[in-house]
């Protein structure tokens, strides 16, 4: 059980990032602007915390879990009970929307091969191959993360900004993916 300061400065810790992060964007805050904001210590914060890459996945985690529940007990098409295309099609919708509102967080948490590492992307590839597998698409190991890689923040964030495509955009393409790789099967 955790004790009452630890939970304090657990939850001061994150309040400050999440202020920072929002602000400035991950990769432009240090762990030392964490601290200062938080109002703790940096044994304190790196106790907890071994670098803003962790602190990022913490702020993630309550948005990524509830997107996770829908895709297990929500109603279709994001949850079970739609075709695969349309599932991989309303599963990227919501992950655009998840990049919409939280990139400063995934940027932070999901940079580089970082990205793999995360318990959330191994959520998503695991729905997104069981969604090709039940199409019956032929060897869905190899693609499986070339589905996923349109939503990587970085790419998300370089169509958003550097080629000023809208998030309904993105989304569409993705839908035209979805449809052209899993509908045929």
């Amino acid at each position: 059980m955790e004790r009452a300061d630890a939970a304090r400065n657990r939850a001061k810790i994150l309040e400050a990032a999440a202020g920072l992060f929002a602000e400035r964007g991950a990769p432009n805050v240090t762990m030392d602007d964490i601290a200062r904001a938080a109002g703790v210590g940096r044994g304190t914060l790196y106790r907890r915390y071994p670098d803003r890459a962790a602190i990022a996945v913490a702020l993630l985690d309550e948005h990524e879990r509830a997107l996770q529940e829908t895709l297990l007990r929500g109603e279709p098409p994001l949850g079970p009970g739609a075709a695969p295309a349309e599932r991989l099609a309303a599963f990227y919708g919501a992950m655009v929307e998840l990049l919409e509102d939280h990139a400063h967080l995934v940027l932070g948490a999901e940079t580089g091969r970082s990205r793999f590492a995360t318990g959330a992307y191994g959520f998503w590839r695991a729905h997104v191959r069981s969604l090709l597998v039940a199409a019956r698409v032929p060897e869905p190991e190899a693609l499986v993360d070339a589905l996923l890689a349109p939503l990587a923040p970085e790419v998300y964030g370089f169509q958003r900004r550097d080629r000023g495509l809208t998030p309904e955009q993105v989304n569409t393409a993705l839908v035209r993916l979805a449809e052209g790789i899993l509908a045929a099967h």
